[in-house]
């Protein structure tokens, strides 16, 4: 008999305890260990079998132990010195404090900081206690709110609360991914409702189609000092299907879709202002979305411009586009939401859900080439004047892939910078190696800190720790590795070989994350043959745990964890290869703590940056990677090794081959040679030296800290200053832009340059510096010289006359040149290179809240 409806009663806690609650329900627990160690001091059983998740330990530990801790005196007292240490961790100044100060003693102007970032993803991966992820995207957008809270960054994370989450994963007799969704109950998880101050429930509302509405409660987590809001809309007033409009995090067809990401949007905007009235919370005044699927927020913040302000769309979007921020995450177009057009008017035609916000204007957001779609990320880059890939490798994909937005520019100038993504490192950081090194939380939280630069620590323990961080994952690989098999059909009495499976003294391999085609989770499997003799090596073994979930509508990628299974099944390897199913945090937390290396090989350069291996390196674990996403900028040489890689070869099947026998190679010469090359005392002393190698050199890198500390200083902090520019005067500076906007667009096509020359100042043979003249004639049309930059562009040619390695230079004008209106621009500049040069003439548009020369999309060159 199945239940009609769930619901969690919670345990009630003698008032000793109370405090208990508070430090339950705040996340900070998922990364602070004497929290954590606590809980699982309640009862070590239950805390083991519920994964240490607080909440669940208060609401199933029995009543007696409660009352029994409660006349505990030393447990009372490890309680109040926990709680008191979350009160200053929630109040005492840190990083971004800090900084306020420091600018203010500078005479600078602290209010150029915002007083808050609201942030939006569609997943947010803080903990498996909050399973409201579905892999790296998730994680990050976790990661980045716990280093926002350790920074004291003022940030507000908003997303959607899915009822099933994402799926569970298991695996059939045949190895083929078995989905299942369990339902989630937002009471028995470590969430508040968000209520009035009659304490009934905050409903949003979205308008539907058929004079409908859509309407979602708010559910709160606590992550340190930042608040996380997640829309729900399992609520009695809805219609049912409306009230599965947050069924599944990635589920159901577009219009399934586009009604999820109306809601994170237009949705998430009305719940930070409820939110933001009903805690007293400081109004954001930067969005960053994280990905395009929260697009439509910035059509809400139009729409609130235009009825509270009463600015045009165009001063609203002016105002709109200075204080937002897009990161971009896809490294291919088909990653990219796009919906019919028909879609869109469907769900905005009739005015409804945005008032006053004409619907064409809506439609050409998202406009791309092909007319009957709507474009998300396009939409993402219109809407913000900043945007960034995730790593180096990225930003210069993402610059070639969107090049078109911005006709007429190199992709170099294309206005998509790069933040390469961080890891949260008290969160995936083994307790054993931080204390080892002596790591403490630090105001600011940069864990992490360089190995070279802390306590001397012997090579023999260090590597005693690693090899029981790798002793405890093996542990943990034979018990999920039994639970499947039973999961799968098999009976107790022929599963004793799984207490014999991995040896504590062989090299460990780990391969976990999602498993789209690119990532080629199966191309250790090219050649059966050479992985086997790897596998079976008898001086020089390895041994592989592989891990890994598959979109359920992606058919390509169960075929691989199929592929992957029935390998991993042959009795004759199944002792030193292994497949895991159901991949989620808790899971990742031993891959990456035991794992002497960790493989990832992408097709080059799809991968954004993929941070698993990041969380490796945090723990002493070595590379073996493509050069691709965060790997192409952070490898060394000496804290891992780099796959080689056939980019050139444009056969997908031949260039898997090529990079296979890469890979092999390289693990049987040089990576297992290198890890069994011991000393008298057992110690791989060379080995050693690339761990000490990559705790030093990669451990302050990959922090997230730094990352957030980088869209602090590169994104939110100027969006503040734009957004103050736009607002300035009752947004005198918008309608300015706006106007600005206008005028230019109006003529731009009749700007004209012509009679280019260039003269080389006392010399007929120019060498390497010598000082050029340039002058040329410039039509403004109805344009003034403050409205452009011209500039002359110089550099290297080859057989094509395409510029490289270019610099570029402001004319000025000089005296008018006709009746034209045409004015002569001069100026002159030292020649940059010697061998083959060409210059041209270009004009660009100029005003004070532009962020780069090209974000107009507009240039014109001499003729």
């Amino acid at each position: 008999m199945k239940a009609v409806r769930r619901f969690t009663v919670r345990a009630g806690l003698p008032a000793p305890l109370a405090e208990l609650r508070t430090l339950a329900t705040n996340l900070r627990w998922s990364w602070h260990p004497p929290t954590q160690d606590l809980f699982a001091g309640i009862d070590p059983e239950l805390a083991e079998r519920v994964n240490g998740d607080p909440a669940r330990i208060l609401a199933e530990v029995p009543a007696a132990r409660l009352e029994e801790l409660a006349g505990d005196e030393s447990f009372l007292a490890r309680t109040r010195a926990i709680s008191d240490d979350l009160r200053r961790y929630l109040s005492a100044p840190r990083w971004y404090q800090r900084r306020q100060d420091e600018l203010a003693r500078r005479g600078d102007d602290p209010d150029q900081l915002p007083a808050a970032i609201a942030y939006f993803s569609m997943e947010f991966g803080v903990t498996e206690a909050l399973p409201n992820y579905s892999g790296g995207l998730g994680v990050l957008a976790g990661d980045h709110l716990k280093s926002a809270s350790d920074l004291g960054v003022p940030m507000i994370g908003v997303g959607l609360f899915y009822r099933a989450g994402y799926f569970r994963q298991a695996v059939s007799p045949d190895g083929w991914q078995v989905e299942h969704y369990p339902v989630l109950d937002p009471s028995g998880l470590p969430l508040d409702l968000l209520v009035d101050q009659a304490g009934r429930p905050v409903l949003i509302e979205v308008a539907m189609p058929g004079n409908r509405l859509l309407r979602a409660q708010v559910w709160t987590a606590q992550i340190g000092r930042v608040p996380l809001l997640l829309l729900d809309s399992d609520v009695p007033d809805n219609d049912d299907d409306l009230r599965g409009v947050t069924d599944r995090l990635y589920g159901g067809d577009a219009g399934h879709r586009i009604r999820q990401e109306i809601l994170a949007g237009v949705g998430g905007v009305r719940a930070v202002r409820h939110y933001c009235a009903h805690a007293g919370h400081p109004e954001p005044e930067v969005f960053h979305m994280n990905e395009g699927h929260a697009g439509f927020l910035g059509l809400e913040r139009i729409r609130e411009l235009i009825e509270t302000r009463q600015l045009d769309f165009d001063q609203a979007l002016c105002c709109v586009r200075a204080g937002t921020v897009f990161t971009t995450h896809t490294p291919v177009p088909a990653g990219i939401d796009r919906f019919p057009v028909d879609l869109l008017q469907h769900y905005f035609h009739d005015g409804r859900l945005l008032p006053g916000v004409d619907l064409r204007r809506v439609l050409a957001l998202g406009a791309e080439a092909n007319p009957g779609l709507f474009n998300m990320a396009h939409m993402g880059l219109r809407l913000a004047q900043r945007a960034n890939g995730v790593s180096a490798l990225h930003g210069q994909v993402s610059r070639d892939m969107f090049a078109g937005l911005w006709p007429g520019f190199d992709t170099t100038e294309v206005p998509i910078a790069a933040v390469t993504n961080g890891v949260h490192g008290p969160t995936w950081t083994a307790q054993e190696i931080g204390k080892l090194l002596g790591e403490s939380e630090v105001p600011g939280g940069d864990n992490g800190v360089g190995l070279t630069e802390l306590r001397p620590i012997t090579d023999a323990l260090l590597w005693e720790l690693r090899c029981g961080l790798r002793e405890r994952l093996i542990g943990e690989v034979r018990r999920r590795l039994r639970a499947s098999w039973l999961q799968r059909g098999a009976s107790e009495l022929e599963l004793r070989w799984t207490d014999s499976v991995f040896d504590p003294d062989v090299l460990t391999i780990g391969f976990a994350r999602r498993v789209p085609t690119y990532k080629r989770m199966t191309l250790m499997l090219r050649d059966p043959e050479r992985l086997r003799a790897l596998l079976l090596d008898a001086q020089r073994p390895i041994q592989l745990v592989v891990a890994g979930k598959s979109h359920p509508a992606d058919e390509n990628g169960k075929a691989l964890i199929q592929h992957m299974v029935r390998f991993a099944d042959d009795p004759e390897v199944r002792h030193r290869i292994v497949f895991l199913p159901d991949y989620d945090m808790s899971m990742a937390r031993f891959l990456y703590w035991g794992s002497d290396v960790w493989l990832n090989n992408p097709m080059r350069p799809l991968e954004a940056c993929g941070t698993s291996g990041m969380k490796s390196a945090l723990n002493g674990g070595l590379n073996v990677s493509i050069r691709d996403g965060w790997w192409d900028e952070y490898f060394d040489g000496e804290n891992g090794w780099a796959i080689p890689t056939a980019d050139g070869v444009a056969d997908p099947a031949r260039r898997d081959d090529l990079e296979a026998a890469a890979l092999y190679d390289l693990i049987g010469n040089q990576v297992a040679p290198l890890f069994y090359e011991r000393r008298a005392d057992g110690v791989p002393a060379r080995w050693m030296a690339m761990v000490r190698h990559t705790l030093a050199s990669l451990g302050p890198k990959v922090q997230a800290s730094r990352m957030v500390r980088e869209y602090v200083d590169s994104c939110y902090v100027p969006a503040a200053a734009g957004v103050a520019a736009a607002s300035a005067d009752g947004f005198g500076g918008a309608r300015d832009l706006a106007e600005y906007r206008a005028r230019v667009a109006a003529n731009w096509s009749r700007v004209r340059v012509s009679d280019c020359e260039l003269d080389v100042a006392e010399s007929t043979a120019p060498v390497m510096g010598d000082v050029v003249r340039v002058s040329a004639n410039v039509e403004l049309a109805g344009l003034q010289p403050s409205d452009v930059d011209v500039q002359v562009v110089l550099g290297r040619v080859g057989d094509t006359d395409e510029l490289a390695d270019v610099v570029a230079v402001s004319l000025a004008p000089s005296t008018n040149a006709g009746e034209q209106g045409a004015l002569v621009y001069r100026g002159s500049l030292a020649l940059p290179h010697a061998g083959s040069l060409g210059y041209t003439v270009r004009v660009l548009p100029r005003h004070a809240q532009l962020a780069t020369a090209a974000e107009l999309g507009r240039v014109v060159f001499a003729e």
